[in-house]
């Protein structure tokens, strides 16, 4: 079977909620499909009306029901607030693999009156409540989803078109409290976690709820060589001179053990002068080739800037006091001397091996932002031209 495109719109209250990193842990775990794209949306009054244009086809009554109650929530909800004019946040996720569509809607699953359980994404997070007379007194839908390659192929298109103006690093979607200046950081949820499918990646969005914060941004993003190295070009002098008392002790246990007798002081320090910086080159070569696939000196200066072989997932968060919320939930770089309840601690294994990467200050976060360019770099649009053409 040809690989299918298939996608996920997560409702601006399951976002409000938190719910994301719960649907999106189900999501990559129990599709087993690839996550091609996703992108936030702040849905203008224009793709919120074509949007629902296209919800309502089934003639089957009972389908036709569901449909046009999906149809009223999205006119309702989507759209901008009518009494602030604000824009809401959605998110999209887009998936790629054999069978996609029906795959990704199995884990969506149906919604119903009564239903109960948590089977599926809309058994746990979705809501319908009725009247003894059969009306609906409380709909929530939680995600929405395609149940057809036609209709996935349909809407797609639909959103791809809207999501240059539409989407990408949201602005003024979120209200704070008069005085407060809100800050925003940058998340990447690191390659080893997407070794193979797993929840880790929506586990992670989920300990990052616990902060209040609210994601504005998401992009899938495989970094170049250039970028990696640009990324991390802050830490490479560090690397060089930082670890010299580390490299000298090592030189000197092995130079002795080898060779039969002590080393002064002297001479030690010599070797951690001559040989801290050749070691911090070569940890930074093993930084660039965990995030890109390769170190720089493999791969030829034409194939710098091509993205790489390493996924991961860069997320924009935004909040008052942002940078501290999320670094503390995040830990210390070393997992091992991370508090109990941090990502590093659950998650990572080692100084490098360590599940997230996030900025360290506002100023930072907006270099770090720029070289990933999440808001610049549309992918979901070129996934979704890739797959069906341009229109």
């Amino acid at each position: 079977m040809a690989e299918q495109l298939s996608y996920v719109i997560i409702t601006p209250y399951s976002l409000l909620k938190s719910r994301t990193g719960g649907i999106i842990s189900r999501l990559i775990a129990r599709t087993g499909l690839d996550l091609a794209a996703a992108r936030m949306f702040a849905p203008s009054a224009e793709l919120t009306r074509e949007y629902a244009d296209t919800i309502i086809w089934d003639k089957n009554p009972e389908h036709r029901r569901m449909q046009e109650l999906i149809r009223d929530y999205v006119l309702t909800r989507f759209g901008p607030d009518p009494k602030t004019g604000r824009r809401r946040r959605i998110m999209m996720l887009v998936f790629r693999g054999e069978d996609a569509v029906r795959k990704t809607f199995a884990v969506v699953g149906h919604i119903a009156p009564g239903r109960s359980g948590g089977e599926t994404i809309r058994d746990t997070y979705g809501d319908l409540v009725t009247e003894d007379d059969g009306s609906v007194r409380h709909f929530e839908p939680a995600v929405l989803a395609a149940p057809t390659v036609e209709e996935a192929e349909q809407r797609l298109k639909l959103w791809a078109r809207y999501s240059d103006t539409d989407g990408g690093v949201l602005e003024n979607v979120n209200e704070f409290p008069p005085g407060q200046q809100p800050e925003r950081t940058l998340v990447l949820i690191k390659p080893e976690n997407f070794r193979f499918s797993s929840g880790r990646p929506g586990n992670m969005i989920d300990f990052f709820s616990r902060t209040g914060l609210y994601i504005v941004g998401i992009k899938l993003h495989r970094m170049s060589v250039d970028q990696a190295c640009e990324f991390y070009g802050p830490v490479r002098e560090i690397l060089r001179t930082k670890l010299k008392d580390m490299v000298a002790a090592k030189a000197k246990e092995a130079v002795e053990k080898e060779f039969g007798f002590a080393l002064s002081p002297e001479v030690s320090s010599r070797l951690g002068d001559l040989l801290g910086p050749a070691f911090g080159d070569n940890q930074f070569e093993n930084i660039v080739r965990f995030m890109s696939g390769r170190a720089p000196s493999e791969c030829p200066e034409a194939e710098r800037a091509n993205p790489g072989s390493e996924r991961c997932i860069a997320l924009v968060y935004e909040g008052i006091d942002a940078v501290r919320k999320i670094r503390d939930v995040l830990g210390p770089t070393d997992p091992s001397k991370a508090p109990p309840g941090s990502i590093r601690r659950e998650f990572g294994s080692t100084v490098m091996v360590n599940a997230a990467h996030a900025s360290d200050s506002p100023e930072n976060a907006k270099r770090e932002m720029a070289i990933i360019q999440i808001a610049e770099q549309n992918s979901l649009k070129r996934v979704v031209e890739q797959a069906y053409g341009k229109p």
